[in-house]
């Protein structure tokens, strides 16, 4: 029993001057760690936060494109992108106030806007349609080379055929028939075979003439 209790105190010695060399550094991490749990909780806290007022925001918006008053729309989808950045609403608010600034008249406003979207979209597909208005946009503004950069970006599957079709809409307007036959062709071959979109695009090939 008194081996037991010497081996017991041994222990205990040894533990204490281990403690003593390397209890503050325990002490340290342990605090590190916890503050560090706390951080990460409360930033998830804040992201899920924002999402949520982000999303009321949006609803807001949303609401307000039934009305005519073009300025609140505007304003208020310039809030959501500059409070809330970070969320996939802000790119959808973006392509909202380039159709009010588009309608209003204001193009350069309106390609800003569309130009926002396109470069911070969190979606794949909120990121090419505001590609695909853009370059209507600068088509519109005879940008040919800036509208063509627009389309020959790599869309989703579900865009492809719009891409190569607005491709052939500015190689027309270029004066490039032949480039833009094989344009209309790429977007043809990408549309089902019932679909009606497919006489359009037949169309503009006929126009090409030749």
């Amino acid at each position: 029993m008194a081996t037991y209790d010497l081996e017991e105190q041994e222990q205990i010695d040894i533990l204490k001057a281990w403690w003593k060399r390397n209890g503050n550094m325990v002490i340290l991490a342990v605090a590190v760690f916890a503050v560090t749990l706390s951080a990460v909780q409360g930033w998830r806290y804040y992201q899920h936060n924002q999402a949520i007022k982000a999303s009321m925001a949006y609803e807001v918006l949303q609401s307000m494109t039934k009305s005519d008053d073009t300025k609140k729309v505007r304003d208020a989808a310039g809030q959501i992108m500059e409070l809330y950045p970070a969320s996939p609403y802000a790119a959808r608010a973006a392509l909202i106030a380039a159709k009010a600034n588009h309608d209003a008249g204001d193009a350069q406003s309106a390609t800003a806007q569309l130009q926002w979207a396109a470069d911070h979209a969190k979606e794949d597909a909120v990121r090419d349609i505001a590609r695909l208005r853009l370059a209507g946009q600068l088509l519109d503004e005879k940008k040919y080379a800036e509208a063509l950069k627009q389309v020959e970006m790599n869309p989703v599957p579900a865009f492809m055929a719009l891409f190569s079709d607005m491709k052939g809409d500015i190689l027309t307007a270029q004066g490039k028939p032949t480039e833009a036959r094989v344009a209309y062709q790429a977007a043809l071959d990408k549309v089902g075979e019932k679909s009606s979109y497919r006489q359009l695009i037949k169309m503009k090939i006929e126009n090409l003439g030749g």
